[in-house]
């Protein structure tokens, strides 16, 4: 299939609900514009009439994704947000990942809840450690990625360069979709070549071609070199590359790529296009006994992150569901497979950042928030009854390891119950050490520690502060024999916590000592990760 086989004009058969639902993560090295992305994207979309502004009943009303006070002040994502918007039929929803490194668990969390991904890259510094990261993350899962190279209107490396540095980086097939004409100061627009068009800065047409080589029949075109230099490199690209395939990109396998400006809002709508048309439906969902079909009758979701205080005044506590089959209407009651336990789901949500309202009805591919009192977790999948297990969910073992001090000893209630929170929204690992009554935090990163502490000075009015601990490792413990588990344990009761859920795990002082440990007891599994259920 060429990239000319499916047009923005086609005429739309009929199809199930869940057929129109595109769902879908913004990943991105941080300050490579992902938050600005979002926001133009939205107000392409119609959602919002400005970066920024809400179009709703009440008129504009401020929301944006980093809606949380310490984002906002450090204009960074430490949150993944959900944004539910229409177009053209369509039903998008859209989450806004973290960016910072510190905060990956939430982003890993996030992409098992999307379909697709776009992947933000910034023109001047190419492919950077966090998007490398996350795209082995997308690999995983297969999840086909749509690739905006950001801030064409800079100073950067060449598109050609680009091109070959996130093909040989990412091991990936490209596809040019939007390519720009000159950078920075020499910006004179860009090619669709989907639309077949050549269009100004502005966005606006100067030219339209049935055979690129028309072009060469556009005096004003021929004319320009920064257009000549620009389609002589599209055409080395092209004859280098392959033609768009949509089953190979939903395979994961190949990426349209688009220039553009989110700043500016260069290329913006042409990438919502190319996501609406070629972006995937939801797809089946890893899980056992088997996975789950889109197209399966009873409802099944899985809670992919929770959220303590998005409201202040109502101290509330959501958590956001992907829906992975059927069709979900309000009050309906879902089992808890991780409980056995039913619940009525009375009040669920739709979100567009920290706006909500009711969501009467919901099918496969939606999101839904269920405010609830700490009965769902991360990882939980909800049925009409089936006992299924949505997989592919983990924690992953902290690399950063402090004691948490109490600043008043009169609010140890307060503080365990912030920490078992803050622990269920996947912030930070809580363990309790089966000596003794510490409370030990585990974090991927520093930033993690601050936005801890500061949540939970904010949110629960208790102080804290970390104290640095004689560990460097935690590694979760399970072994087929219990009875040479309790030998272990037994026999490293020092250096043994639990964590939230019970499971042991082990504290080692450094990787040495972590690795002496499996040499010890080879019957023992020493895990760097663990599924969540």
């Amino acid at each position: 299939m060429s990239m000319t086989d499916l047009s923005p004009e086609q005429d739309r058969v009929a199809v199930a609900p869940f057929q129109t639902r595109r769902t879908f993560a913004i990943i991105s090295h941080p300050d490579a514009g992902k938050t600005t992305l979002t926001e133009r994207l939205l107000a392409a979309a119609g959602a919002i009439q400005a970066a920024g502004a809400v179009r709703g009943k009440a008129g504009a009303r401020s929301t944006r994704s980093d809606w949380m006070e310490i984002e906002q002040k450090r204009g960074i994502s430490i949150t993944s947000s959900v944004m539910t918007f229409e177009l053209n039929g369509l039903t998008l929803n859209l989450l806004d990942t973290p960016g910072h490194s510190d905060f990956s668990e939430d982003t890993y969390r996030t992409l098992t809840a999307v379909d697709a991904a776009i992947m933000v890259i910034d023109a001047a510094k190419g492919i950077e450690a966090q998007t490398l990261k996350l795209f082995e993350v997308c690999r995983l899962r297969d999840i086909p990625i749509i690739t905006f190279i950001n801030k064409v209107d800079r100073e950067g490396l060449g598109p050609l360069d680009l091109m070959d540095e996130i093909a040989g980086k990412l091991a990936l097939d490209l596809t040019p979709i939007l390519w720009p004409i000159g950078q920075g100061v020499d910006f004179h627009g860009y090619i669709d070549l989907l639309e077949k068009r050549v269009l100004n800065p502005a966005g606006k047409p100067i030219a339209e071609y049935e055979e690129i080589e028309d072009l060469l029949d556009n005096d004003a075109l021929v004319d320009d070199p920064v257009f000549m230099t620009a389609l002589e490199s599209l055409e080395l690209a092209r004859s280098a590359l392959p033609p768009f395939d949509l089953a190979t990109f939903h395979a994961g396998h190949l990426s349209p790529v688009l220039f553009g400006s989110a700043l500016k809002g260069i290329g913006v709508a042409e990438l919502l296009r190319t996501l609406g048309e070629w972006g995937p439906e939801p797809r089946p969902q890893p899980a056992i006994p088997l996975p789950i079909q889109p197209a399966d009758k009873k409802v099944s979701g899985f809670v992919f992150k929770v959220q303590a205080n998005m409201d202040a005044n109502h101290r509330d506590r959501i958590a956001f569901v992907r829906l992975c089959s059927g069709t979900f209407t309000r009050g309906m009651r879902l089992k808890n497979v991780r409980s056995g336990k039913d619940m009525a789901v009375s009040n669920p949500m739709f979100f567009f950042g920290n706006d909500r309202e009711l969501a009467e009805e919901a099918v496969a591919g939606d999101i839904v928030g269920i405010p609830n009192h700490g009965t769902l977790s991360v990882g939980d999948t909800l049925t009409e009854g089936a006992t299924i297990n949505v997989t592919g969910i983990p924690n992953f073992a902290p690399e950063i390891i402090r004691r948490v001090r109490l600043m008043d000893a009169m609010k140890t209630k307060q503080m365990a119950k912030a920490l078992n929170d803050l622990a269920e929204e996947g912030v930070a690992q809580v363990f309790r050490r089966i000596m003794g009554s510490d409370w030990i935090v585990g974090v991927v990163g520093p930033l993690q520690l601050e936005v801890l502490g500061s949540r939970i000075a904010k949110e629960y009015g208790v102080p804290i502060d970390f104290e640095s601990m004689n560990y460097e490792v935690a590694r979760w413990v399970e072994s087929d024999d219990p009875e040479e588990l309790k030998r272990f344990i037994a026999a490293q009761k020092n250096n043994i916590a639990e964590d939230r859920t019970g499971s042991p795990v082990f504290l080692a002082q450094n990787a040495w000592w972590a690795d002496r440990a499996k040499q010890d007891f080879p019957k023992l599994r020493f895990m760097a990760t663990k599924e969540r259920h």
